[in-house]
Formats: structure tokens, C-alpha cells, sequence
């Protein structure tokens, strides 16, 4: 009895670790199955590009809003657009190409955006 006991005990462990070992695609083969990615913190070009997006876009927003304090507004369109529509409004800023007007329009109709700006817009009201 003890001798049928050993190769079963063995072929358990050999199983148990086998499991715990990652499997890697060979060279050339793509991997299977999900794989662990790490967010990526923004890069200077992010930084640069939203800096020239806010800029632009609270300038838009001033077109629309004369006389008003933008800047709650303009951090709601910022905070509501993608990493991709910013970077987008600050190259046609950049390279002087008309669009961006529709970009932040595209964005303000967002409902998130839109409740933003309406919460902003209460909260100027109530403190003047």
C-alpha cells in the first residue's frame, strides 16, 4: 500500500507546482489568455498637451460666456475629455487649424459635462 501512495503523492506536488510556475509564449507566439498590464503614468507631453488644451478650451469657453469666470467651467470640460480629445485640441491649437470649438462643444454635451457646468454655474450664483 505504501509504495501505490508515493507516485500519486508525486504526481500531486509535480501538479501543484507546475501551476504556480507562469507559461510563457514561446518566441513568436502570442501570449494566451490575459495578460498584466501597468498603468502608465502621464508623460511631459501629456502634461504640455493639457496645459495648451485648457488654454484653448477656456478660451472657447469665454467666446460663449463673456464677462464670466470660466475657469470652473473650462475644469469641467478638462476633467470630462479624454486623454486623446485633449491631446487633439491642443494640436489644432498648436498648429492653428479650426476644430477645436467643435471638439469642446462635442464635449460639453456630454451629461457629465453638463451637470458639471450646471453645479458650477449654481455654485457662482450662490456666491455672488
Amino acid at each position: 500500500m505504501r509504495q501505490f501512495r508515493f507516485p500519486i503523492i508525486l504526481t500531486v506536488a509535480a501538479l501543484a507546482v507546475t501551476a504556480c510556475v507562469p507559461i510563457t509564449p514561446m518566441p513568436g507566439q502570442a501570449p494566451t489568455g490575459p495578460v498584466a498590464t501597468t498603468p502608465t503614468a502621464p508623460t511631459v507631453l501629456d502634461a504640455a498637451s493639457r496645459a495648451v488644451a485648457r488654454t484653448a478650451i477656456n478660451a472657447e469657453m469665454a467666446k460663449r460666456l463673456p464677462g464670466a469666470n470660466t475657469a470652473p467651467y473650462t475644469d469641467c470640460v478638462v476633467n470630462n475629455a479624454t486623454t486623446a480629445e485633449l491631446i487633439d485640441i491642443a494640436q489644432m491649437t498648436n498648429a492653428g487649424v479650426s476644430g477645436a470649438a467643435d471638439s469642446v462643444a462635442a464635449i460639453v454635451s456630454r451629461p457629465g459635462t453638463t451637470q458639471c457646468i450646471a453645479g458650477a454655474a449654481a455654485s457662482a450664483r450662490s456666491t455672488t
